[in-house]
């Protein structure tokens, strides 16, 4: 894709100082390589008359932009002159107008929307104003096309209203900077770069997020950027260059990469109309309305809704399975943790089972050959008819049905086990991807299963999974880093769960169907492991033999990283 990267410039306030300008471009492109293009947000021109004299030059041929050159129309009534159409036209040799509002697509297939001038909420407007009606007519010929995902890039000379909220602060007073009819055009263009000026400040926002976490397929990023003027005394940044490929050209795992930094939409409001049957969207009386927190808001009938999941959704017996592996062995704990995590109501131990559970460590049941390791509140075992020999699970030794109902002290011992086992997985090679089902299963099982570092990356692994969970209609999301999963996943919601060796973690709301051997049929797949005739754990059983040799080898070779030895 090297080929269909762009190099591009971007101006805020010129103000006439064309020499200024275009020797700084001359002086970047000796140093760092020819630019494909140069935008100009905010007054191009100037109001003196040397800056007269300096577009003259330009305009009759004297002196050449040295770089293609689109720059957007008048923000002041003392420069609506040098625009003699409101279509955009050539105003000097590599110098384009490019019009009032609209929308430019080069030829690369990099997509460009502009809004000229300030906002007016009157019609008719100043020649150097836009109102509402321009707005819309950008707008809906984009959004109501049902493949619309964005655009590249988005050039207005004011700023958004609230483009600060969730992110870092600009140098400006925010109490009459920007205005909300911008705000909500960014919001419904959803642009990669948003450039504005017209402020006289310089401001780099963090990106943000352009869909709701868990509640919409993840989507593209966006940036916000303004510049000050050129050459102003305080020194401030007027000049922004950046690499960009046109969306277009871009694979869409590539173009949804969240960065670590990135934050909520800073537009988004409670209630907000979509623009669709006349409904704009981009009114400015919405000003004043403050930005809405949804962060992860589940409760209002979305994914995490009520439908489909009640709270015995899985409370099978254990022929229901789809994973009916037994894992443990020795009694270290006898029932589990025994004591609540602090919260009010919570019991004192942990639910009992309603009837045999395969899993329990006092059960039964348990085949107890498998365990590898016992700790104080979870256990560890090697998986029945694993991907791998060492496959394993890690299992609460008390009874509880997800990691979502977990308390906190059986939460962190299960996170140690996990840090243990990555290291263990490092040591020979291998990263750990894991896994947890909340659906048909009576006792919470997390699947931890050994990738060789030279086989596939992490990105192939997580592509893997979104891919097929595509091919089978489900929608697996995101789950931004450092948050909790009983943050989107109350209590009684089936879920599938999927971390990776990054800590990145992908999600997925179970509705009504779900292939219960779906995470290993993902891993054997040929992309993957290359092992499908696994991917049904009743097609590898073992006898008692090799299970318990399987087991031994793999508890000498955890030794060395099993905490629970230290007490």
């Amino acid at each position: 894709m090297g080929d269909q990267t762009l190099r591009v410039l971007t101006c805020g306030d010129v103000q006439g100082k064309f020499n200024d300008l275009f020797n700084r471009v001359r002086t970047i492109q000796k140093k760092s390589g020819q630019f494909d293009l140069l935008l100009c947000v905010g007054d191009f021109f100037g109001k003196t008359e040397e800056s007269e004299a300096e577009w003259q030059e330009y305009k009759t041929g004297a002196k050449k932009a040295p770089i293609h050159t689109c720059v957007l129309g008048a923000a002041s009534q003392a420069t609506v002159k040098y625009f003699p159409s409101a279509d955009g036209c050539e105003l000097a040799e590599n110098i384009t107008y490019l019009g009032r509002r609209g929308v430019f697509t080069g030829a690369s297939g990099l997509q460009i929307a502009y809004v000229s001038g300030r906002e007016a909420l009157q019609e008719p407007a100043p020649a150097h104003c836009f109102t509402p009606k321009d707005l819309l007519a950008l707008v809906a010929p984009l959004v109501n096309n049902s493949k619309f995902r964005g655009v590249d890039i988005l050039l207005t000379s004011q700023w958004p209203r609230g483009v600060w909220q969730f992110g870092n602060n600009p140098e400006v007073n925010t109490k009459c900077c920007g205005t909300a009819s911008v705000a909500n055009l960014a919001d419904k263009l959803k642009p990669r770069y948003h450039f504005a000026a017209v402020e006289g400040a310089h401001y780099e926002r963090l990106p943000y997020r352009n869909h709701m976490v868990l509640q919409e397929n993840a989507q593209h990023v966006s940036r916000f950027i303004a510049l000050a003027s050129v050459s102003n005394p305080a020194k401030k940044k007027y000049l922004y260059a950046f690499n960009i490929v046109p969306m277009k050209s871009m694979e869409p795992s590539e173009l949804v990469k969240q960065p670590q930094d990135v934050t909520e939409n800073p537009y988004r409001r409670s209630g907000k109309e979509k623009l669709q049957r006349g409904k704009t969207g981009l009114d400015p009386a919405e000003e004043e309305e403050p930005a809405a927190q949804f962060f992860f808001d589940l409760s209002r009938g979305g994914r995490g809704g009520g439908r489909g999941g009640g709270r015995g959704q899985g409370r099978k017996r254990p022929s229901d399975e789809g994973d009916r592996p037994p894992w443990d062995g020795e009694r270290r704990g006898q029932g589990g943790p025994g004591d609540a995590d602090g919260q009010p109501r919570q019991p004192r131990r942990p639910p009992q089972p309603t009837g045999p559970c395969w899993f329990c460590l006092a059960s039964p049941q348990v085949e107890k050959h498998l365990v590898i390791s016992i700790g104080t509140h979870c256990y560890l075992a090697l998986a029945k008819g694993g991907l791998t020999p060492f496959h394993v699970l890690v299992l609460p030794i008390g009874h509880y049905q997800s990691v979502v109902e977990l308390a906190s002290e059986v939460v962190e011992e299960m996170d140690k086990y996990k840090a243990a086992l990555h290291k263990f997985y490092k040591s020979r090679g291998e990263r750990c991807i894991s896994f947890e089902r909340n659906y048909r299963s009576q006792h919470l099982q997390l699947q931890v299963v050994p990738v060789p570092l030279d086989k596939c990356a992490t990105e192939d692994i997580k592509e893997a999974f979104m891919v097929q969970a595509g091919e089978q209609q489900m929608e697996l999301m995101e789950i931004p880093e450092h948050t909790d999963l009983k943050q989107i996943a109350p209590p009684g919601t089936p879920y599938f769960y999927v971390e990776l060796d990054t800590g990145e973690k992908l999600y997925y709301r179970i509705q009504k169907h779900f292939p219960l051997q779906f995470g290993r049929e993902v891993l054997a797949s040929e992309a993957l492991l290359n092992i499908p005739a696994r991917a049904d754990w009743k097609e590898c059983k073992q006898t008692r033999e090799e299970e318990e040799q399987c087991s031994a080898t793999l508890r000498d070779a955890f030794k060395p990283f099993d905490f629970a030895l230290e007490d």
